[in-house]
């Protein structure tokens, strides 16, 4: 169906928003598979007594979301590309429910920031007695992607005694040669000092996912308008 400009703007916007959604969507959910059906973790999760842990936690969220973000991937693509009003209606309420998730997650985040420092600092420890005990890839590459974002090195940050500094980010200068930031003190640091950036971040995703929102709206009315036009071509021509 002919498009104007507008919806067809909003239909590659939709599609490219799908194709970084669905890879992020990937990635948690094969992170989380991993960690969960892993034999090196597998037992955590069996031990009645850490199914309230920061790690359990973790991985079930990466796969929850991970999956969630999938579903909502498969709507939004199949109802932009092909123009079904009905997929892109089911698209358009999801994203809704996650923009507005997002949102609450960041002003409970902000609120509760201490709380939700020391959750991470814990899942970050596990993480890292788990890599220690087992050398697993995943985990490695998780603590890598974590090293990186905060700047900081293992449970120690001294490079003479860190067991997982092959995961570590380059040092600055000199002095982080030698002893770079603990990482569970730096995460709950960052949580503490830097909440406003983190509400920004949760905020600005939600503002992501409410301009698919509205894409999603145009693109439906566009639909709408070429069915009604061709609807009223054939009753005038037939």
């Amino acid at each position: 169906m002919a498009l104007d400009g507008c919806g067809l703007v909003c239909k590659y916007i939709l599609l490219v928003f799908n194709i970084i959604f669905a890879v992020v969507g990937i990635a948690f959910l094969g992170l989380g598979l991993w960690l969960r059906l892993s034999d090196n973790t597998r037992g955590i999760f069996e031990i009645e007594q850490l199914n309230s842990s920061a790690f359990v936690i973790g991985v079930t969220v990466l796969i929850v979301l991970g999956s969630v973000m999938l579903v909502v991937v498969s709507f939004g693509d199949y109802g932009a590309c092909n123009e079904k009003r009905c997929a892109l209606k089911v698209f358009a309420i999801l994203v809704a429910f996650l923009a507005t998730g997002e949102i609450i997650v960041g002003v409970l985040a902000y609120s509760k920031r201490d709380e939700v420092g020391l959750r991470f600092a814990e899942f970050y420890t596990s993480m890292y007695t788990l890599y220690m005990n087992s050398g697993d890839p995943a985990i490695a590459v998780t603590l890598t992607f974590i090293h990186n974002v905060f700047h900081c090195c293992g449970v120690t940050g001294v490079s003479l005694i860190e067991m997982a500094k092959d995961t570590c980010p380059k040092p600055d200068g000199f002095m982080e040669k030698l002893v770079m930031p603990s990482c569970p003190v730096t995460i709950a640091q960052v949580f503490d000092s830097k909440a406003p950036l983190v509400m920004g971040i949760f905020f600005g995703t939600g503002a992501l996912l409410i301009t698919a929102l509205v894409c999603s709206g145009i693109l439906l009315k566009q639909i709408k308008k070429s069915h009604q036009a061709v609807t009223t071509y054939y009753s005038t021509v037939y």
